[in-house]
């Protein structure tokens, strides 16, 4: 099979196809044929050794200090069954599935050995490949967090970044949740963000947010355009500052609250079946889709890293690798 390897940190350029062995299922593990991944910010971070402020050290340590210790990147996908191993009985050749390895990495590549416990489910019917490939990176991490905010029925939440692959999750799944949702973006967004549901939307660009007069039980900041100090003028006492896109600097502050009950929440994003299960569901519903921003042949990835560098992708970059 060929899979695209990152043998250095670097830019797109460091990305080589390469052709490896076809992996085996063992026991209780099934292989799927990749029909599509996708290239989010997580990627790219890893393959350039991009890390947040105080965190390159941490992430060297935790993903290869010279050069990323696993090669094969990409966190989600969707494919079908190619076969099963020994003892396999909630999966069969030839079925549909979209699956979040998350941090194990490894989607960049035709095939993707994945356990039959692990993180993947079926495809819902009305789902296609592209759409599945693309719900699980920002939706798990909108999931996370509006758990942990506890965000709830009739609050209001000011959103940073609505139209990238978290902030467009969390303006769906936001609203879905029964909240006020207001959103800032750039003014060639302004119109994205709306179908997806989001009720005020501000160009960050005009309109300074810190301003603003209104104040939020909830602010998810998905794009680092904030601080929980700034923060705390635009909360309602009691009010939680989602650090979503947080560094070491956010996760050491989230363990004291401050003035008034007003707190900050940092961390990784969980990685639970239930919320990739929970998604598909959705999904087939019709209640959250991810937005695809561009799709590229598999012989284009490095193009589809290069997009997402950029920093202006609206929702997911998806790479097509089968039909």
């Amino acid at each position: 099979m060929k899979a695209w390897f990152a043998r250095d940190y670097g830019g797109p350029e460091v990305l080589r196809l390469e052709d490896v062995g076809k992996p085996v299922p063992k026991p209780g593990e099934i292989l799927v044929k990749v029909h599509a991944t996708t290239v989010n910010s997580g990627d790219r971070r890893i393959r350039a050794c991009d890390f947040p402020p105080g965190m390159k050290t941490l992430g060297r340590l935790a993903l290869g200090w010279n050069r990323p210790r696993q090669p094969i990147l990409g966190t989600e996908l969707a494919g079908k069954v190619e076969t099963v191993g020994q003892g396999v009985t909630r999966f069969s050749p030839g079925e549909a599935v979209y699956a979040f390895p998350g941090g194990r990495m490894g989607t960049h590549a035709e095939y993707v050995l994945i356990k039959e416990t692990g993180p993947v489910a079926h495809l819902p019917e009305g789902v296609d490949m592209l759409t599945g490939a693309a719900l699980c990176f920002g939706g798990t991490t909108a999931l996370t967090y509006l758990r942990r905010g506890d965000v709830r029925e009739g609050q209001s939440m000011l959103v940073l970044g609505g139209a990238g692959a978290v902030g467009s999750a969390m303006v769906q799944l936001g609203k879905l949740a029964g909240a006020h949702v207001t959103a800032t973006t750039s003014a060639g967004n302004l119109d994205l963000v709306r179908t997806h549901g989001a009720d005020t939307v501000i160009d960050y660009h005009s309109t300074d947010v810190s301003r603003h007069n209104a104040v939020f039980d909830v602010i998810a900041d998905t794009v680092e355009a904030m601080d929980f100090a700034r923060a705390q003028k635009l909360l309602k006492p009691g009010g939680r500052y989602l650090a979503i896109a947080g560094t070491l600097k956010e996760m050491l502050g989230s363990l004291r609250k401050g003035p008034e009950g007003k707190r900050m929440i940092a961390g990784p994003a969980d990685e639970r079946l239930e919320d990739i299960v929970e998604l598909g569901r959705l999904a087939a519903l019709g209640q959250y889709r991810p937005h695809i921003d561009k799709v590229y042949a598999f012989t284009d990835m490095p193009a589809a890293h290069a997009h997402a560098d950029t920093g202006h992708k609206r929702g997911s970059v998806v790479v097509q690798v089968a039909d």
